[in-house]
């Protein structure tokens, strides 16, 4: 019998993690089953995954019926339903992280994504998120926004673990690694211990290539000199970004400047690639799996994903293959005269606008539910 290829990528160094989350697949054991069976390490959520589970199904309306009829405000509403879900998930994954000190087993749960551009505002919702969840294996999600990184700089400082997302750009991405050391040598600093201080920066994938590949495409399409360079390129983007994300990883958390933290018991801020569904059918649905496995890198799936890497993947060390021709990539696009640093930081913008939309949508329902609730209706 073949053994299961998600089992196999522990071996390389890399952690897959559950992009979803849901009341229903805890009650029914089937998060117990992933971790006992496909070793999975850990969950993601957002704002788009909650609005899913919630205004998308029958599973939360107990317990929105009983927070209305005891006067919870909407808010608090959101806040406990997802707060419960991410503490049932955590309390799954704690043997995990008790065997492996802290090296594994997380779940994570986003601040309020209106909060992207507002620093006071992301640390006061995280130190209360924090505070709420109460479990050490938990990760807040702060984004990569120029106002994140000196929340995140904060946040680290306190002993708060967290997960950097929204994260599209290479220069963004220094400046993120740098603003978890900057936190490692406050806490330090205060006479506070580094261990068991998590963090993960998660690279956006597949979006990169949905913005840039129509571009190619048509650059490829008109023909002369430059059109076998960008038929070339089209679905190459991200990946490349990628494996230079991985480069950068390695200068600054394998270099002598990060030992001196990593000797007073500092955690690497792993990461983490995250948008890895293939959005174009053209491609194959473990595009942003296969080519990413490596060392100290965590791979968070949605479940068709997941499932389909079950079936067929196939693992590798791959992550550091290519490093020239990863290097030649980029220097190309940049010679078509597309600004990889301009595109990213538009997926950054376009991508706070993508959080707050379903989040608004699930507090409208939320809102619905409630009302309806009050007046003597069901849920």
């Amino acid at each position: 019998m073949r053994e299961n290829p998600l089992l196999k990528l522990s071996a390389f160094g890399q952690s897959i993690w559950l992009d979803y989350i849901r009341r229903q697949m805890i009650d029914a054991g089937e998060l117990k089953r992933l971790i006992d069976d496909d070793g999975l390490k850990g969950v993601t959520s957002n704002p788009a995954i909650f609005q899913k589970a919630i205004a998308g199904s029958t599973d939360y309306d107990e317990a929105i019926r009983s927070l209305a009829q005891a006067g919870a405000s909407v808010e608090a509403i959101y806040q406990a339903l997802t707060v419960e879900d991410v503490q049932r998930a955590a309390d799954l994954f704690r043997p995990l992280y008790d065997r492996l000190a802290g090296q594994d087993g997380y779940v994570s749960l986003e601040v309020n994504p209106h909060l992207a551009h507002d620093t006071q505002g992301t640390v006061a919702e995280a130190r209360h998120l924090w505070q709420a969840l109460a479990r050490p294996n938990v990760l807040i999600k702060v984004p990569a926004t120029k106002e994140g990184l000196p929340a995140i700089r904060q946040l680290i400082s306190e002993g708060i673990n967290v997960n950097v997302t929204l994260l599209f750009g290479l220069p963004r991405y220094r400046e993120v690694a740098e603003a978890y050391i900057a936190g490692l040598k406050d806490r330090a600093a205060s006479g506070q211990p580094l261990s068991r201080v998590a963090s993960v920066a998660s690279f956006f994938l597949s979006r990169i290539d949905v913005l840039l590949d129509p571009q190619l495409e048509k650059l490829a399409a008109a023909g002369g000199p430059v059109a076998q360079t960008a038929r070339d390129l089209i679905g190459q983007v991200a990946i490349a970004s990628a494996k230079r994300a991985y480069t950068i990883y390695q200068e600054i958390f394998k270099g002598p400047r990060f030992q001196k933290l990593a000797a007073q018991g500092a955690m690497p801020q792993r990461l983490l690639w995250a948008s890895t569904s293939t959005k174009n059918p053209a491609y194959p649905d473990v595009k942003y799996v296969e080519p990413l496995i490596g060392a100290d890198t965590v791979n968070t799936l949605p479940p068709e994903t997941l499932e389909a890497y079950r079936d067929h993947g196939d693992p590798a060390a791959r992550l550091t293959e290519g490093e020239d021709r990863v290097a030649g990539n980029l220097a190309r696009l940049a010679e078509l005269g597309l600004d990889l640093d301009s595109a990213t930081q538009q997926l950054e913008d376009e991508g706070v606008d993508k959080f707050n939309q379903p989040f608004d949508s699930l507090m409208a329902t939320l809102t619905s539910k409630r009302r309806e609730i009050l007046a003597g209706g069901k849920a």
